[in-house]
């Protein structure tokens, strides 16, 4: 009988093995298929997925995994996405990162995309008018009909918001707002002038709108890349380790096709690391604006 107790604990032990294996098969997932990752954006302009392909191909190259383009309709969509584990890897606004963070999405932002040398993250939210208007800072902006891209973008939506209620403007009752739902489309009908008589757009859009004077900036967190946590661990391991330092320069270096082309040199320069502490601006932000996208 005393001969049969290692066959018994051996027996038990390779059970706990297996319940293990198969809690740790269950809390890894792909969004797709596990020969694939799935990239998410947020809606930026006309030209976002031939701007980020040579990253996305950088991204295949150091996988070995298919990277298949995913563009949400708009800032919800990303977010609902994200949180339904539809997304494995992506590039969020730190808006949409806390909102989604903040409605169960598991995901890791490990960096941000800087576009010149010697940057630190971030990028400016730009007050825009008309090149003929008399508008001349935001101060201006009460009871005119004003562009912004989403209700959940961070330098379309949120920095505004702030701005004009330091200005003593509610951005819902002192104004007419206009949804446009991408940055070029807010500056281009804000040049316009018709159905907006200001707006609000990245500085990378607002900077190359013919037609547009720029009022005021301020800076806002850098967009974070983020990764999936249900991602089996190598994996993610080496996509945080493959890319928080990378620049265009190695993606150009590994033959990534179109990684000199004008559009990617204008959008890329290089990843700089971020952590989820690096977000609490934002927060503080929601807070004073209280926000609903942030609830």
């Amino acid at each position: 009988m005393a001969a049969c107790a290692p066959a018994s604990g051996t027996t038990d032990g390779a059970a706990d093995a297996d319940a293990n294996a198969n809690a740790n098969a269950e809390t890894v997932s792909f969004a797709k298929d596990d020969a694939t990752l799935v990239f998410g954006v947020v809606p930026d302009t006309v030209d976002t997925q031939t701007n980020y392909q040579p990253l996305m191909d950088y991204i295949a190259e150091i996988t070995g995994k298919d990277v298949e383009y995913h563009e949400s309709t708009d800032y919800a969509a990303l977010i609902e996405a994200a949180v339904a584990g539809k997304i494995d890897v992506a590039s969020f606004s730190g808006f949409t990162y806390v909102t989604a963070t903040n409605n169960g999405a598991k995901i890791t932002p490990f960096a941000s995309i800087i576009t010149a040398e010697g940057e630190e993250p971030g990028y400016y939210s730009e007050a825009i008018v008309p090149e003929g208007s008399s508008i001349t800072s935001v101060d201006g902006f009460k009871g005119k009909k004003v562009c912004f891209v989403d209700p959940s973008s961070t330098s379309g939506y949120l920095f505004p918001s702030y701005n004009l209620l330091e200005a003593g403007i509610d951005p819902e009752t002192d104004i007419t707002p206009v949804f446009a739902g991408k940055h070029d489309v807010s500056a281009l009908k804000t040049s316009e002038g018709v159905e907006c008589e200001a707006g609000f757009a990245e500085d990378s859009v607002a900077e190359h709108q013919e037609g547009v004077k720029i009022v005021g900036k301020t800076k806002v967190p850098g967009a974070p890349m983020v990764v999936s946590d249900s991602l089996p661990a190598e994996l993610k391991a080496t996509i945080i380790d493959g890319l928080s330092n990378i620049t265009i320069a190695d993606i150009q270096e590994a033959g990534i096709k179109n990684a000199d082309s004008a559009g990617f040199i204008k959008t890329f320069y290089a990843l700089s690391p971020v952590d989820d502490k690096y977000y609490d601006l934002i927060r503080d932000i929601c807070e004073a604006t209280n926000a609903k996208q942030c609830q």
